[in-house]
């Protein structure tokens, strides 16, 4: 009976101590659902890219290290893109908003100062 007491126990205290010891892990769940939000999209986007690169290169009977030499500096260049691209609309979407929120509180004119109807044809000035 004593024995079972005392490893009923020590397997608390070894629990306790564990979750004393990982618990200051516990700020890494924010950051680990930020990566799996950004992360499988990209990682979906290398797969539909570079996946059947780097097949058509093994088929093609490439030694595996130059498969992977190739596929590596495709899926860097890729990568490349990729953020380059994003930067663009970090830039790119503001300014569209911008331009968008002006033209819908000033309302769409023809050039002569007169707004259009909403059918989109141009108001003429006939009397």
């Amino acid at each position: 009976m004593w024995a079972l007491i005392k490893a009923i126990l020590s397997k608390w205290a070894l629990f306790r101590v564990l979750l004393k010891a990982f618990g200051w892990l516990a700020w890494l769940i924010p950051v680990a659902f930020v990566l799996k939000a950004i992360g499988l999209p990209v990682l979906l986007l290398l797969l539909v890219l570079a996946a059947p690169i780097l097949i058509v290169l093994t088929i093609i009977g490439l030694p595996i290290i130059l498969v992977f030499v190739i596929g590596g500096v495709l899926l860097s260049l890729l990568m490349t893109i990729v953020s380059v691209g994003l930067v663009a609309l970090k830039i790119a979407i503001p300014i569209v908003l911008v331009v968008w929120l002006v033209n819908w509180l000033l309302g769409k004119s023809n050039g002569n100062g007169k707004t259009a109807p909403e059918g989109g044809t141009p108001a003429t000035d006939t009397p």
